[in-house]
């Protein structure tokens, strides 16, 4: 879950793990650790019509998210990070 300073949503000002709630380490508006952020947009012929839907997760509860999987995630070497 993100929370923004004033109505312009321009600055982060925190970040929370919609799992657990544990807050994620934040300096000068940059995230400090790692995130794994979620955004669903529902359309048609699903239980949530027109609902968008987006969270945050810390990277424990992401571990244990993607460990219940059925079928393991595809993973990918990046050689440049953000």
């Amino acid at each position: 879950m993100r929370q923004y300073m004033g109505s312009d949503k321009r600055t982060l000002e925190k970040i929370v793990c919609n799992q657990c709630g544990q807050e994620l380490k934040l300096e000068n508006g940059i995230v400090q650790e790692g995130v794994f952020s979620g955004d669903a947009r529902w359309g048609y012929f699903s239980g949530w019509d027109g609902e968008r839907h987006s969270f945050d997760l810390c990277e424990k509860c992401y571990r244990r998210l993607i460990g219940s999987f059925r079928l393991p995630v595809t993973v990918e070497e990046e050689t440049e990070l953000l």
